[in-house]
């Protein structure tokens, strides 16, 4: 696991240099560079394989290719052995060589022989070409920026060049707390997309190629319908992904929410580990949202060693610290606790397991239910909305009140629409007045876009590859990589490796979801694995009780960062409708935690990123090692 940086065109080992110290902590344990013709290229590490022989920059045997990447490839073992026996000579025992040798031997072709997690940079000096690739799932984040001819890469926005903020990216971070690729916060910024190669040869020409491209299959191609057979068939591909993903030259643990999907790798990990796994869960005092019985369940079922933390609220640290680790706007709450657990296991591990995709792939959430319910019953919701609307706000965690509400505003919706309508934080007109200006772009098109593309899959699967795509890449895992690094912790994702995600998107829908029952046949394959509390309990996650907190704890910190002159100043957010929505949620009128968080957190974000310098993160394993 690493951060890389590169220029293209206009190498300078200055600024090389200065880029690089903005990602040190996503690899405090060496860094190294080359200047190679028109290229310059650099990588922080954090040592995971070969430790001591894997430092980046890494050739070939001629020098003629050097790269540098950002990640883990688990089946590099085998591609050693067919590279070996095809001629190459290797130097090391690190993944990050099979990569230059791969790629030798299979030109751009390369990037689908792996199975791992990557952003790599590689120079051709033969071809006189730069190569850019990011994994088939983008695990890893991977940003460019062209101009004149030139192009810079990173692994985070902080080590680029900036320019003016996106409107459209804003508009759609209005819309999802999180901004869909290949937007970003910056307009001149770009993301790589997942499953894509860039490639910029020397005359300046860029060009984007997509090399994989993970969907559900058409009705037509589904798997049979053979429930045990399925059962036995989810529980072997997990656990040969589980026993892939922990490849590594140090110890590996497991982030445990309590939920069937960590739960899951936890024991897998545990079974496939001959030294007892460590665990890391993070508690809460609201009972509600509190999973640690359930985590604890599962570390005693298996001896792990197991690490909890309490949360409280810390305004004056918390979100500025969150504000700090992420280097675009992002507004999912989840980020505070994985920032949190994360910390917490990097106190005793360098990796750890985590369980993004499983919802995906497999049908864990409720919108999935209320996408079949309103095939059913979408006319008829608009009759209930008058009586539904006049229902007084819950309290908890998701409410049943808030999840009524929202189910009769878009159950008459098409599909796409109203799948997108189950969970959209700001509307059009509502983001109009929070800013002031109605927008002539829709971010719903980046949804459109995707759902274009699986024209004659089964309905549902559509949509859930829609939040695999969107959702999954541009919220989740960014949560995942940012939180987690800012730490110089590795996060490892084993639901999302080919050997599931293919079983996945072959499954008939009665084997995803049936009726309000989520994950049936993940379920099934977990239950002698795991306590019946875990594998039938209700989905909980890595969430906080947010609404109640900007009721309490946290009012005070939201209406000083939200005042109306810092507002003003930067620019983006009228204070009147701030205010109204601030009011109306500690009055109990309605609960706009969500659209508060959002404010919250661009307010924040902009305040740390642009009207100062980005932040350099130091985390603990930094300070240790400098000391």
């Amino acid at each position: 696991m690493c951060g890389i940086c590169g220029i293209a065109g206009a190498p300078d080992r200055a600024r090389l240099e200065a880029m690089s110290a903005t990602l040190v902590h996503r690899g405090p344990d060496a860094s190294g560079d080359v200047l190679r013709g028109p290229v310059a290229l650099a990588s922080r590490r954090l040592s995971i394989i070969d430790l001591a022989g894997g430092d980046q920059p890494i050739s070939n045997e001629d020098g003629s290719c050097v790269v540098v990447q950002n990640g883990e490839i688990y089946n590099h073992p085998e591609l050693m052995d067919e590279l070996r026996r095809e001629g190459h000579a290797y130097r090391t025992h690190s993944d990050t060589e099979t990569i230059v040798h791969l790629y030798e031997q299979y030109d751009v072709g390369f990037a689908s022989r792996l199975r791992g997690m990557f952003a790599i940079a590689i120079w051709d000096d033969r071809r006189r070409r730069l190569v850019l690739a990011r994994d088939r799932y983008g695990i890893k984040p991977l940003y460019y920026r062209t101009e004149g001819g030139t192009l810079a890469f990173a692994s985070e926005i902080r080590a680029l060049p900036r320019g003016d903020i996106d409107v459209d990216a804003l508009e759609a971070f209005l819309a999802f707390n999180s901004i869909p690729g290949p937007y970003s916060i910056f307009r001149a910024i770009r993301k790589l997309p997942p499953g894509h190669l860039l490639v910029w040869e020397e005359s300046g020409d860029v060009r984007l190629e997509r090399y994989a491209h993970p969907a559900p299959l058409r009705e037509g191609e589904l798997r049979g319908d053979d429930e045990a057979e399925l059962i036995e068939e989810l529980r072997g591909r997990m656990r040969d992904s589980v026993r892939a993903h922990l490849l590594a030259d140090v110890p590996v643990g497991v982030l445990l929410s309590g939920g069937v999907d960590s739960s899951l790798l936890a024991a897998l990990a545990a079974q496939e580990s001959s030294d007892a796994v460590h665990t890391f869960t993070i508690g809460f005092a609201e009972r509600s949202f509190d999973e640690r019985d359930d985590a604890r369940r599962v570390a005693e079922r298996y001896g792990t060693n197991h690490h909890e933390l309490l949360l409280r609220p810390d305004p004056q640290l918390l979100l500025p610290a969150l504000a700090d680790a992420f280097d675009e706007p992002f507004a999912d709450s989840s980020a505070l606790p994985t920032y949190l657990v994360s910390q917490l296991a990097a106190e005793h591990v360098k990796v750890a397991l985590s369980g993004e995709g499983g919802d995906e792939l497999f049908g864990g959430y409720y919108t999935y239910a209320a996408d079949l319910l309103a095939d059913r019953v979408g006319p008829l919701a608009r009759f209930a909305a008058p009586f539904v609307e006049r229902l007084p706000a819950g309290g908890g965690r998701v409410s049943l009140e808030y999840r009524a509400k929202r189910f009769v505003r878009a159950a008459h919706l098409p599909p796409l629409e109203r799948h997108h309508g189950w969970k959209e934080i700001f509307s059009a007109d509502a983001r109009a007045e929070l800013t002031g200006t109605r927008s002539a772009f829709d971010p719903v098109d980046v949804y459109r876009q995707r759902y274009a593309q699986t024209e004659g899959s089964e309905e549902l699967a559509r949509l859930q590859d829609v939040d695999f795509a969107i959702y999954l890449v541009d919220d989740l895992l960014v949560k995942t990589d940012r939180a987690s690094m800012a730490h110089s912790l590795e996060a490892r994702v084993p639901f999302l490796d080919p050997i599931v995600t293919n079983f996945a998107f072959a499954l008939p829908r009665r084997q995803r979801v049936r009726g309000l029952s989520k994950k049936v046949l993940l379920r099934k394959a977990a239950e002698p694995l795991l306590p019946r509390e875990v594998v039938h309990g209700r989905k909980r996650g890595f969430s906080i009780p947010a609404a109640a907190w900007l009721r309490g704890e946290l009012a005070p910190f939201a209406r000083e960062t939200l005042a109306a002159d810092t507002l003003r100043r930067q620019g983006f957010f009228r204070p009147e409708p701030v205010a109204k929505l601030l009011d109306d949620h500690v009055a109990r009128r309605v609960d706009n935690s969500r659209q508060l968080w959002g404010i919250l957190a661009f307010t924040l974000w902009y305040g740390r990123h642009v009207e100062q310098s980005p932040p350099l993160l130091r985390s603990a394993r930094m300070e240790a090692l400098l000391a």
